[in-house]
């Protein structure tokens, strides 16, 4: 029995380095896997590998440069000046940029020789000069050409010419590559607006993968921008100036216009107060707002139109006369210190500050007749919330907005954002009876979304009611 004892010895231990250095090497493979399926899934939705834009290609062997060459040659026999607005292009180009990369040389090219479905370039409407002649030349020359038309928003005020169709986009194919044209107007903001692309019952539905293109998918607003020409794979072509910007400017373009009808109806009902007093009250507070909006925008904070001028954009495409105040939105992690003191410097003085950079934060100025509230906005996990202070007993205020994300709008020959969902905003705030004008509003009990919260110590007092 010993003996056979003895021959049963114990298995030999594995050593935990080798574990240790199998899993690292399975758990790498695996990370790596992930990153691959990201950047497939990210470049399917924008309808290109990101991996195509490495390394450089033969032109003599790309149709997709030649497409776009024979395209630009017919454009420039017309003087119609574009410039190169697309995101995958433009982010390569700058990412060699900060790089200090130069583009490849001779037959070599790295940003239009890529396999992709589309190139993207911006038109301006006051350009778009001779397009009968260039449409007829492009088809001789095998293009095919699509139309996408829409009405024009900057009449929607004026009821004879609400209907005035406009283009808004033209894809220009040949072969197995397309140029996605998108025409901008200028707005009386001093900003670009584009269309959204929307197929009419009788387009061809299949002349592109409509749902890859880059722009197009909502109407967008971008600042004028400053342009130079560039070499790019051997082709000279405008391009913005400022690239990163200008990418920026693309994830956060989105475009809500003003709701014209529903205001025409709207005054029908109540209609508009033209008093002398009603009318100087909307010019000073157009002015404040445009003051405010230059001094914000040299801060580089972004706002958005809150409470009841937010109010007066959604319901009556206008100010309400009789709401004594500009109000203004800023997300928290966008406050600066120095806020105080830039408007100072523009002429606005502090009113008064209430709460801490935490907690509740505040601040009001004061012109001649109208003040400016700024309200800042604090972030939870399932919604957001402004503060309010009473100053005479310290108690807090809490103001509950469903999570929201902000859109530009045109408001008073202004470039301004406001929430994208304005009517949960305008609803949180002013409840389901917010078309009904109300003059008479206490900020501490007429909200639909305040609730109490709590009191500051006295102790804290000097900090957070601060009244000048």
């Amino acid at each position: 029995m010993r003996r056979l004892l003895d021959k049963q010895r114990p298995m030999p231990r594995i050593n935990k380095t080798i574990i240790l250095t199998l899993l690292t090497v399975i758990s790498s493979i695996f990370l790596l896997f992930q990153l691959y399926y990201y950047k497939q899934y990210f470049s399917s939705k924008n309808g290109a590998d990101f991996s195509d834009f490495k390394g450089s290609y033969s032109m003599e062997d790309s149709v997709h440069w030649k497409v776009v060459k024979k395209f630009l040659s017919l454009v420039s026999v017309h003087n119609i000046p574009l410039y190169l607005i697309d995101p995958l292009v433009l982010a390569r180009m700058n990412e060699d940029i900060h790089h200090e990369e130069s583009t490849a040389s001779g037959l070599n090219c790295k940003y239009l020789c890529a396999p992709r479905e589309f190139t993207t370039f911006a038109l301006l409407d006051k350009f778009w000069k001779n397009e009968v002649f260039l449409k007829k030349e492009a088809e001789e020359e095998g293009f095919q050409w699509l139309e996408l038309s829409g009405k024009d928003p900057r009449l929607a005020g004026m009821d004879g010419l609400s209907g005035t169709e406009i283009p808004l986009h033209y894809i220009v194919k040949l072969q197995n590559h397309a140029i996605h044209l998108v025409v901008f107007y200028e707005r009386s903001g001093n900003f670009l607006w584009h269309g959204q692309l929307r197929l009419k019952q009788n387009a061809d539905k299949k002349f592109v993968r409509f749902r890859k293109l880059h722009f197009g998918r909502y109407p967008g607003a971008y600042n004028k921008p400053e342009l130079r020409l560039a070499s790019v794979d051997g082709l000279e072509i405008h391009v913005p100036k400022e690239i990163t910007h200008f990418l920026e400017e693309v994830s956060h373009s989105r475009f809500v216009e003003c709701r014209y009808k529903e205001a025409r109806i709207f005054y029908q009902v109540y209609p508009e107060d033209t008093s002398h007093d009603a009318m100087e009250f909307k010019k000073k507070a157009k002015d404040l707002l445009h003051l405010a909006a230059k001094t914000l925008n040299r801060q580089e904070v972004p706002f958005w139109l809150s409470s009841g001028t937010c109010l007066g954009w959604f319901r009556q495409c206008n100010i309400i006369p009789y709401s004594k105040d500009v109000d203004l939105g800023i997300l928290i992690k966008d406050y600066k210190v120095d806020i105080v003191t830039a408007f100072q410097r523009a002429g606005l003085p502090l009113k008064h500050k209430f709460g801490k950079a935490h907690d509740s934060l505040e601040l009001s100025f004061q012109t001649a007749d109208v003040k400016l509230d700024i309200f800042f906005f604090y972030e939870e996990d399932d919604y957001m919330w402004n503060g309010g202070t009473q100053a005479k007993s310290g108690k807090k205020f809490k103001y509950i907005f469903p999570k929201f994300t902000l859109c530009w709008t045109e408001f008073l020959e202004l470039k301004v954002r406001v929430p994208c969902k304005t009517l949960a905003y305008v609803e949180a705030n002013y409840g389901k009876n917010w078309e009904i004008p109300v003059t008479s509003w206490d900020w501490k009990s007429s909200p639909s979304n305040v609730q109490e919260n709590g009191i500051w110590p006295p102790g804290d007092w000097d900090e957070v009611i601060q009244i000048h």
